[in-house]
């Protein structure tokens, strides 16, 4: 039997892609795992309505952690008219699989490494190390929203907001409403997470990033509880930033910046101008991780167009295995993993399109895997 059951998602487009290239690195390695293919995607949601299907949750359940790949979310109305005839006009409602993940495994912390490997012709600046910690389970991202707003749900925050009374005059089907819904307890989690990971790693601060001056409340809770938080950990410095001033900052002195945590929805802006400060999305691993269980997959989406091309740079993919190397206590394997695509990034020799040059994605699989 083997030691680890790894749930192998590739989704949709190049998800299958760059699953492929993994499995190339995987096999050299030989890591003691078995891989269960799982469905999610655009597919079951046209044939089945339901992107997510329980069959594959219940495979999750009874895996180690999973490795997925790419998902493809449109708006409402295309999601509407991708169903087969049977499922349209039932009221049948989209929502991303991936996010369903997060919050049915309380998958809470999202971590976006995003480093400079030398040699990388896209580098913004070299020796760039940026990890983002995002809060993954609540904010925007919790999916409590409102359109048309019902008459209740208006009178309940006009009693106890008198802001609201200024939307009066607007029609309830002109009106669409979403709850950004922060709790002290995902608050002080992923703030913890941040910390921790910089007490381990020997990284001297840790920056806090919201927008407390407007919105005070929300983000206010993550800005206080940072502060709460850093108490804990005197040797770390905490610094504060406002995401509008971030964005700049981050363009103007990205070496000036180790560790960043936010909420849910600043965290996925900010980290994806991490990953273009480094090479792009084509660079750009995460993980998605709870306190038993994990699902790791690279940020970009599933690009459709590209979708069995092999053509996308397949390293974001590769340095996702890396993080599940990890999560599993794989060091060893982990850490030549990462040394090989730095070796190859170094070399120049291999690359894809995004690079500059004409090598498929199992091309570069191929040479990490030589590598190793």
């Amino acid at each position: 039997m083997a030691k680890y059951k790894i749930a192998w998602l590739p989704g949709d487009g190049i998800g299958k892609d760059v699953m492929e290239a993994a499995r190339i690195v995987l096999d050299r390695v030989k890591l003691d795992a078995e891989y269960i293919h799982g469905d999610i995607g655009w597919e079951f949601w046209g044939k089945e309505a339901n992107p997510l299907p329980d069959r594959t949750i219940n495979l999750l359940k009874n895996s180690t952690c999973c490795l997925f790949g790419a998902i493809t979310s449109l708006p409402k109305e295309e999601a509407e008219k991708a169903l087969i005839p049977g499922f349209q006009g039932k009221g049948h409602i989209y929502a991303s699989p991936i996010v369903r993940l997060r919050q049915e495994f309380n998958l809470r912390t999202n971590l976006r490494p995003c480093k400079a490997y030398p040699g990388n012709p896209l580098n913004y600046k070299e020796g760039i190390d940026i990890v983002v910690f995002r809060e993954n389970t609540e904010d925007l991202y919790s999916g409590v929203e409102f359109f048309p707003l019902p008459d209740e749900v208006r009178e309940v925050v006009k009693k106890h907001n008198k802001k609201m009374a200024r939307f009066d005059k607007a029609p309830a089907n002109e009106v669409a409403v979403s709850l950004r819904i922060n709790t002290k307890t995902g608050c002080r989690n992923i703030i913890t997470d941040a910390f921790e990971f910089a007490r381990k790693e020997k990284r001297p601060h840790v920056t806090i990033v919201e927008k407390p001056n407007v919105i005070r409340e929300t983000s206010g809770l993550m800005v206080r509880t940072a502060r709460e938080v850093a108490k804990n950990y005197p040797e770390i410095k905490l610094y504060e930033a406002n995401i509008d001033a971030m964005c700049m900052w981050l363009i103007k002195n990205p070496l000036d910046y180790s560790v960043i945590v936010t909420s849910n929805m600043f965290g996925d802006i900010i980290s994806d101008l991490c990953a273009q400060l480094v090479g792009g999305m084509g660079f750009a691993a995460s993980g998605n991780i709870g306190d038993n269980y994990a699902v790791f997959e690279p940020t970009h989406g599933s690009a459709p167009k590209y979708a069995g091309l092999y053509k996308v740079n397949p390293i974001a993919m590769l340095l996702t295995v890396k993080l599940m190397f990890d999560w599993l206590g794989e060091k060893d394997k982990a850490l030549a993993l990462e040394n090989a695509v730095a070796a190859i990034v170094k070399e120049g020799k291999v690359r894809t399109y995004d690079m500059g040059g004409t090598s498929s994605t199992l091309d570069v699989a191929k040479a990490v895997a030589a590598k190793l």
